[in-house]
């Protein structure tokens, strides 16, 4: 057995680049819009899909793309937002802030400034603007105005495609036969596969085994009894 073959206690390194994004007909109209970037109507775009579709993903691509700064949408209440304004933002995980009046006001203003700057402005959230509970009108109604671009969920060849890279992420060698397996028996969502590769990893780990088919099935029919 190869060392590469076992789980070591490593930390997971995402890679975030354009060329470890998979297109799939769940994606490919959010990374044609992203490549896109300079033909946004209005100079914006909102990306909304469930936890683990990869939004952050796409920002960082975005990022790399545009010059832009990444900020998490629940530090706005005490950013600098003249000074984020002086370029492309992108702010992630919007609907965090709904009900927060300080951090609304913040979104609101850093939208307004961005766009009269001329620059862009990528939004990223779990759903559309209209369930978030904003409760400043002003932001929900240019929210809500925002081209909205949605990821939907994994079809084989996606789901297939983010295990691979959850693995990779976390430096590990699944047998061949891994992947085709839990594409097979795990849920077709994005959180699914995080939380079976982060569960394989530990088992794995804690037994100095490696990472099989044959591991996964002890594990997911343990789990369905």
């Amino acid at each position: 057995m190869s060392a590469r073959q076992l789980s070591f206690d490593l930390p997971a390194r995402p890679a975030l680049g354009r060329d470890d994004f998979f297109v799939s007909p769940a994606n490919a109209e959010a990374v044609a819009l992203i490549e896109a970037w300079r033909d946004w109507p209005a100079r914006k775009l909102l990306l909304a899909g469930p936890p683990g579709a990869g939004k952050t993903h796409l920002a960082h691509v975005w990022a790399g793309l545009s010059g832009a700064r990444i900020v998490a949408a629940g530090t706005l209440a005490q950013a600098d937002i003249p000074a984020l304004a002086a370029g492309p933002v992108a702010i992630e995980d919007a609907q965090r802030i709904a009900g927060d009046r300080a951090a609304e006001e913040a979104l609101f203003h850093l939208h307004n400034l961005v766009l009269a700057e001329g620059h862009a402005l990528l939004v990223t959230a779990r759903a559309a603007p209209v369930r978030w509970g904003l409760g400043l009108p002003d932001l929900a109604s240019r929210m809500e105005g925002t081209l909205l671009a949605r990821l939907a969920p994994p079809d084989d060849a996606l789901l297939a495609a983010l295990l691979a890279k959850l693995f990779a992420d976390r430096q590990l060698s699944p047998s061949p036969d891994t992947v085709p397996y839990l594409v097979r028996r795990i849920e077709r969502s994005f959180e699914a596969a995080h939380e079976v590769v982060a569960a394989l990893d530990a088992r794995a780990l804690a037994e100095g085994r490696a990472i099989t088919r044959a591991l996964a099935a002890e594990m997911l029919d343990k789990a369905a009894r």
